[in-house]
């Protein structure tokens, strides 16, 4: 082909797809609003729509003031909330929890300690019961310590100790370690 007809053809190419875009989009849209239709009451004689009412949402607990607090600092609490929910702990320290020395597992120092109880997680159970996505997404928010669950066995680690099992901790890993 000439470099005449290949630019054609391109040109071409490019239009019918972005044709296609926009029908797609056009009977997409189409569609959802057929959807939402609304329905008839089953009164006779009645053309209201019914619309089913769901209940109104839980009011949102008032953020705490805080001095000098930046959209950083927020967009990280709200985070963490949010991640607290879905790993299903309280990332606040609202409720009463007794912690355990997380600093027994071995390479987790006071620094990876503290952040583990920044993110909510502050007792072995907690570390040994996530799955694999859990254990993915907290190792996402460790921010320089990423690596360190699935390096170090951390979640293995707090099994043996959550059970109670220091001999077989022991065994596999060596001796306890001391905060």
């Amino acid at each position: 082909m000439t470099d005449g007809n290949s630019n054609i053809l391109i040109i071409i190419i490019v239009a019918a797809l972005a044709a296609a875009i926009v029908a797609f989009l056009l009977v997409r849209s189409r569609s959802r609003a057929r959807d939402r239709k609304p329905i008839l009451s089953e009164r006779s004689g009645d053309e209201r729509p019914y619309v089913r009412q769901s209940p109104p949402p839980a009011p949102l607990p008032a953020p705490e003031p805080s001095p000098q607090r930046g959209v950083a600092d927020e967009v990280a609490t709200a985070t963490s909330d949010v991640v607290g929910d879905v790993l299903g702990f309280d990332t606040q320290g609202r409720g009463e929890r007794i912690g355990d020395d997380l600093q027994k597992l071995k390479g987790c120092g006071p620094k990876l300690a503290a952040r583990l109880n920044e993110l909510g997680v502050t007792t072995y159970a907690q570390l040994a019961g996530m799955n694999a996505t859990e254990l993915a997404m907290l190792d996402d928010r460790l921010g320089p310590f990423k690596g360190r669950i699935a390096r170090d066995r951390l979640a293995e680690q707090a099994d043996f100790l959550a059970r109670g099992d220091t001999d077989g901790f022991q065994e596999r890993f060596g001796n306890l370690g001391d905060a």
